[in-house]
């Protein structure tokens, strides 16, 4: 079984990657590759770029890597309350080749802030949104304060009730 996963994030310590990657290796007998948003890096998409270049190469690489893809681990950043301008840009140009962006994959959908919501604004927007391009969305899960439930240096949960939700829904989802 082949596990895409990334954060919705281009910061180089996005704690959405981490989020995504955990729970990625989560699942027995995968191959888990971690996407990172900065090799897709792409100029804004406008209407007036794509007239002139058309479809970006980039875009295409990112939807041909979620093609390889079993299962979808997609961790979203939340800027002011909806995506970041990262991820809002490749699913942008994505969209533009094709309606079916998350390419009809099951999805585990997640969102990490280091405030109490846990990403919760833009979890219920992409939780809403994304099943029209393609997402097959099986579970959500959001982990709050990050700082004080992530241990970065371990890579992994560090409060057990909510490390056991995501391992319970993980099992009973997929």
């Amino acid at each position: 079984m082949k596990i895409i996963a990334f954060g919705g994030s281009n910061s180089q310590h996005s704690i959405n990657k981490k989020l995504a990657t955990y729970a990625a290796n989560l699942f027995e007998n995968a191959d888990v590759e971690v996407l990172d948003l900065n090799d897709y890096a792409m100029p804004l998409f406008s209407v007036d770029i794509e007239k002139e270049i058309g479809q970006h190469e980039t875009a295409k690489s990112f939807l041909s890597k979620l093609d390889t893809a079993d299962i979808l681990v997609v961790s979203l950043a939340e800027n002011n309350s909806n995506y970041s301008t990262a991820f809002k840009n490749i699913f942008d140009w994505s969209s533009r080749i094709t309606k079916e962006v998350f390419r009809q994959k099951p999805m585990l959908l997640l969102a990490t802030s280091p405030g109490g919501r846990g990403g919760a604004s833009v979890l219920e927007i992409a939780n809403n949104a994304l099943p029209r391009y393609g997402a097959q969305i099986k579970a959500t899960f959001s982990l709050p304060a990050f700082n004080a439930n992530f241990d970065v240096e371990k890579n992994q949960i560090s409060n057990p009730e909510l490390d056991k939700e995501l391992k319970d829904i993980i099992k009973a989802s997929f």
